[in-house]
């Protein structure tokens, strides 16, 4: 009877130590994570732990790229990258997480080089940033397709299945319209949608070899986002794919949460602008159950209420537009109940220079009235809770300021490759612009008792 009863203690203590080793593991997982919250919707605000988070973020789309160890990777540089950022008291990042192809103005490398075939190297440079990320505190949107020519995108998943080349707007004889035509095909293309689920399904599952956590387990990601700037088209045309639009964005929203519950699930969608100035299609798409929370864009050059070669004439009514664009979208949010971030905005340098010598007078009064209009709205506790701006160049600069076009082998900035590097980038050297952001990010941690030490 003594030695049953010490075979059972043993087995015991056997358990108990095989529950603790099994809770070290996960627990120093979370600490190289560096938390264990995943970030939640409460009403028209996030949470996380069940304190609010705002923010101030940035995007920094070639996050993945850095930190490949192999073509176009520089680890080291994502490293004091994160590092600057943090100090600057950005907590929130967009980035990319799949690009497709690999045309002469795309990223390069890319995640899908090749149909249903991905790149190891550039998914473990998403492994690295992310866990880096998570050391920091630092939580990511992470975008899974594109409307525009630039990371490939949907226009690439349709060009594959169909054995054509894409109809690059910036090569003769196509244009936008072309373009555009051709990109919103993938909405009806099954072929297309089926491909670009599968590699969704990939990368949520996916685990992280640095941490050994899977993508889907990962608080570090705070949503999914479908697309970059998905719309239903352009032109008269755009208005008869409202339908299908729509229906894409229902399946692949619940098709996401049904392979992921824990992670919140944005469109991208750029508001008004980006749903043809339609009022109907932005509230059809962002009240779907299975978006946590509205998104939406401000382009003041991008739709022409500004001219950065006529500053004084134009800016102060493409201000004025721009903050009244904003108090639409609170309306919009507040109509819905849901949170809303400002996803993307930006604007050039004085007089559209490129070069990082050049003063950004404009740029440094324009972020601190859109950062303005954020705060108030949040500090009041309205729906608009947190941006991104656009863009993260830090210590990637143009190699030629004259000459701006990407070419493979040059450092990332901010700008996409189809755009001219240096448009809407921040240097780690425009002293003033760090400042407005320095302030005006404390300020958003500090709503949500959240501040980030310096």
């Amino acid at each position: 009877m003594r030695m049953g009863y010490q075979l059972e203690s043993e087995k015991c203590k056997c358990y108990w130590l095989m529950i603790l080793c099994i809770t070290l593991m996960v627990n120093n997982i979370n600490g190289k994570q560096g938390f264990k919250q995943f970030v939640k919707v409460v009403g028209n605000h996030f949470e996380i732990d069940g304190k609010p988070y705002y923010f101030l973020g940035t995007n920094l789309w070639f996050g993945c790229n850095l930190g490949s160890a192999g073509e176009g990777g520089d680890r080291q540089r994502l490293i004091r990258e994160l590092d600057h950022l943090k100090e600057l008291g950005i907590n929130n990042l967009r980035i990319l997480g799949a690009s497709e192809g690999g045309q002469f103005n795309t990223v390069r490398p890319s995640l899908q080089p090749d149909s249903g075939k991905y790149d190891e190297e550039l998914l473990q440079g998403l492994d690295f940033l992310l866990t880096e990320m998570g050391k920091r505190k630092m939580y990511a949107v992470i975008f899974l397709n594109n409307y525009w020519v630039w990371s490939g995108g949907m226009a690439q998943y349709v060009a594959w299945n169909e054995g054509v080349s894409v109809p690059n707007p910036f090569r003769e004889p196509y244009d936008w319209d072309a373009f555009m035509r051709f990109s919103a095909r993938f909405y009806t293309h099954e072929n297309a949608k089926q491909q670009f689920r599968q590699y969704v399904k990939t990368l949520i599952n996916r685990t992280n070899i640095f941490t050994g956590q899977k993508y889907k387990d990962d608080p570090t990601i705070m949503s999914w986002q479908l697309a970059n700037e998905p719309r239903p088209g352009g032109g008269d045309w755009g208005t008869a794919n409202f339908d299908v639009f729509r229906k894409w964005i229902a399946e692949t929203t619940a098709y996401i949460k049904s392979l992921d519950p824990n992670h919140l699930v944005s469109t991208g969608n750029e508001g008004l602008g980006g749903s043809m100035w339609s009022q109907e299609l932005y509230l059809d798409i962002h009240q779907l159950e299975n978006i946590d929370y509205m998104t939406f864009h401000l382009w003041i050059l991008n739709w022409n209420w500004y001219n950065p070669l006529k500053p004084t004439e134009t800016y102060p009514q493409a201000e004025e537009r721009a903050l009244n664009y904003i108090q639409e979208h609170i309306a919009f949010a507040n109509r819905l109940g849901k949170p809303l971030v400002l996803s993307e905005f930006g604007i050039p340098r004085d007089l559209h220079s490129y070069s990082p010598a050049a003063a950004t007078t404009y740029r440094d009064r324009y972020y601190t009235q859109v950062f303005k209009a954020i705060y108030e709205d949040a500090k009041q506790g309205g729906p608009l809770v947190g941006s991104n701006f656009w863009t993260w160049a830090g210590e990637g600069y143009p190699r030629d300021p004259e000459h701006p076009i990407w070419q493979l082998g040059d450092p990332y900035t901010g700008d996409p490759p189809q755009e001219p590097q240096g448009r809407n980038s921040v240097f780690n050297s425009d002293q003033s612009t760090l400042e407005i952001i320095r302030e005006s990010a404390q300020k958003m941690n500090n709503l949500g008792g959240r501040i980030i030490s310096k």
